[in-house]
């Protein structure tokens, strides 16, 4: 399985544009879909609280289906059910199922009522997702695990340490998709399981065995690490896996091999439900392109340059430079170009303008502008070149708003507009006014 990982805590794309991006997926070589909802899932009953306003909506997570099989993609919810949870445990209505309560990333697994809320929202996501054969429940980064008072009593009590309390609680999770969903099959990330030792994953001395007998019963994939390319890239880099081949068996004896691509630019655009976003997606297709292409060829290849370069529409890559030339044809490409220009030239030419400019720094400083009062002759000296430098950065940010609203919904825009482009143009667009 070649799983590109949908993680929509930030930045979730309109399912017009899905239609555009998952023939691309398939094209590159990608057979399913990881999809981390988040907020983004509609959420019914009870759990409505946990809907972002602009929520997919039932008839949304039916299409996304619909053409995921379309272009032979499977489709894999993936359902936290331990660590990063702070689109649940942000809500007042469930923060007393904090691990520890000033912080809300991680479930306190021995308060009932969390393993009563994971069922529902497992149940929610499985119901909407009946033809999927699999279901990832996350369960990395379980930050502050064992710093609770609950946890702290239950290791004095019963003689255990974090190791039992993460596989007690993951068996919890197990044991319900076993006796509710027979044959559904789980992934999982491997984080927090490498920090055990062998035997307690066999159970020993605990029961807490990961792997239960019987012909129904759902064993856990976990999925290894050496291949996860999760760090942070600047803006526009591309990313190659750190190894691009399943982890051999003496690497995970207790799992069976199997492969993620997973990148921090295909696309989380958030590391957590609190941070700031990351790279928007069009700008992440000729990265993740690379990345499947190299997991297909088993490196990046003279056949896999040529693959990407002609499905995406571009005349080179160069990897070192994390460069890409060529117009290109991929669904976003508009935004991919305009957000380079954001990158590499709007802070630099407005900053440019206000601190190298002679006139504004002699005779316009924040002084004048602050006491409404100047020479016109001196003031006449930059002000052509200031008002054009406005106008066409003012033109190209319209434009730039309309292309982003073609994929994203409102929030995100604002968003990523305050984070990228208002932090440098509000003070072009102070002095203008300053100025007039």
């Amino acid at each position: 399985m070649r799983l590109v990982h949908l993680d929509l805590k930030g930045a979730a794309p309109r399912v017009s544009y899905l239609e555009q991006v998952f023939p691309l997926l398939s094209q590159l070589g990608a057979n399913g879909v990881l999809i981390e909802y988040e907020d983004m899932f509609p959420f019914k009953g009870e759990l409505e609280i946990l809907r972002s306003p602009y929520a997919y909506s039932e008839e949304d997570i039916e299409r996304i289906q619909q053409l995921a099989e379309q272009h032979k993609l499977e489709v894999v919810p993936l359902v936290q059910t331990f660590g990063h949870v702070e689109f649940i445990l942000k809500h007042e209505k469930y923060q007393h199922l904090r691990e520890v309560e000033r912080f809300p990333n991680s479930f306190n697994p021995h308060v009932p009522d969390t393993l009563a809320l994971l069922k529902s929202i497992l149940s929610q996501v499985i119901e909407k997702h009946r033809h999927s054969t699999w279901i990832h429940i996350g369960a990395d980064e379980v930050f502050h695990l064992g710093e609770g008072m609950d946890s702290k009593n239950w290791m004095s009590h019963n003689k255990g340490d974090v190791g039992t309390i993460y596989l007690k609680h993951i068996k919890e999770v197990l044991g319900f998709l076993t006796a509710q969903y027979w044959g559904l099959r789980v992934l999982m990330w491997d984080d927090m399981l490498r920090k055990i030792s062998v035997g307690a994953l066999r159970g020993e001395g605990t029961g807490t065995a990961l792997a239960a007998p019987g012909p129904g019963s759902t064993a856990a994939l976990a999925l290894c690490p050496p291949w996860q390319a999760s760090c942070p890239v600047p803006a526009g880099a591309h990313a190659l896996p750190w190894v691009v081949r399943p982890p051999m068996p003496s690497q995970c004896p207790h799992s069976r091999a199997g492969t993620v691509q997973r990148s921090w630019l295909s696309p989380p655009h958030r590391y957590d439900h609190y941070s700031v976003l990351c790279e928007l997606l069009p700008v992440s297709i000729p990265s993740l392109a690379i990345c499947l292409q190299t997991l297909v060829n088993g490196g990046f290849t003279e056949e896999a340059k040529r693959k990407v370069l002609g499905v995406l529409g571009l005349e080179s890559v160069q990897l070192e430079q994390s460069i890409c030339e060529g117009r290109g044809v991929f669904p976003g490409v508009e935004i991919y170009h305009m957000v380079e220009q954001v990158n590499g030239h709007l802070k630099e030419s407005i900053l440019k303008a206000l601190e190298e400019e002679s006139a504004i720094k002699g005779w316009f400083s924040p002084y004048h502008r602050k006491r409404q009062f100047g020479n016109p002759r001196n003031m006449e000296s930059f002000g052509s070149k200031v008002l054009k430098l406005h106008e066409d950065w003012e033109s190209f940010v319209r434009d730039l708003r309309a292309q982003l609203e073609r994929i994203y919904f409102p929030d995100t825009v604002k968003e990523w507009m305050e984070e990228n482009v208002n932090p440098y143009l509000d003070q072009l667009r102070d002095l203008v006014r300053d100025y007039r």
